[in-house]
């Protein structure tokens, strides 16, 4: 999160978003090397958040197992956002804790229209545009594709989800490395899991070239 990005780290561009949408409270899971992150961060005073760190130290525990981390540690509320640090999401966060409130499931996943053209698409997703803007349903979260024909998969996991706390603590194991992926296929199976569409496309850094679309992208704001 402090790679530099149209002069400033990431985490500035990032948080001052959060901050501008609806977030009040952040949790920063953290590893190797996390201090840095920490003493540029700080208190998040300075974007207008109030920034708390869960430090996984050198032994990562996965995606899921960062959030049942921070479960052991008091850290979560009883509905909560996950995102992560290496994407942009050009996406209204408040409006996406309401869609997730609205929709009486214990998960939320935010999807895009990709048609293998970002990434690997991995969701099958039924918009209904009479429940609202981007509503849908979320028929299946599949990231290795192997139990539908990969023709059917045209949308992808946007990066954005919500959560009640319960679903960490009860379907989250507290070793290994457990994966959000996993999590969120199970809850697609059993109908668990809601849906929300994106209208803009996401920004990874992965790459040079995700790198310089992002920087585009924000010198157009």
């Amino acid at each position: 999160m402090l790679l530099p990005v149209a002069g400033r780290p990431f985490a500035d561009h990032q948080l001052e978003w959060l901050a501008r949408h609806g977030v009040t409270d952040v949790v920063l899971s953290i590893g190797y090397k996390g201090e840095m992150l920490r003493e540029h961060v700080g208190d998040g005073a300075r974007y207008g958040l109030r920034v708390a760190y869960v430090d996984e130290g050198e032994k990562l525990r996965g995606t899921a197992g960062a959030l049942r981390l921070a479960l052991a540690e008091g850290a979560l509320e009883e509905s909560f956002l996950v995102t992560y640090g290496d994407s942009f999401l050009p996406i209204d966060h408040a409006a996406v804790f309401r869609a997730f409130r609205a929709s009486g499931q214990p998960a939320l996943m935010t999807v895009f229209k990709n048609e293998g053209k970002w990434d690997t698409s991995n969701v099958i997703f039924e918009p209904t545009p009479a429940a609202g803007e981007g509503a849908g349903r979320l028929v299946l979260y599949d990231k290795k594709r192997a139990t539908r024909p990969a023709s059917e998969f045209t949308y992808i996991d946007y990066g954005l989800s919500a959560l009640e706390r319960r679903v960490v603590a009860e379907e989250v194991p507290d070793e290994g490395k457990p994966d959000l992926a996993d999590l969120f296929h199970s809850l697609s199976l059993r109908g668990r899991l809601a849906g929300l569409e994106a209208a803009e496309r996401f920004h990874e850094m992965g790459s040079p070239e995700g790198l310089a679309e992002l920087e585009t992208w924000l010198a157009g704001r």
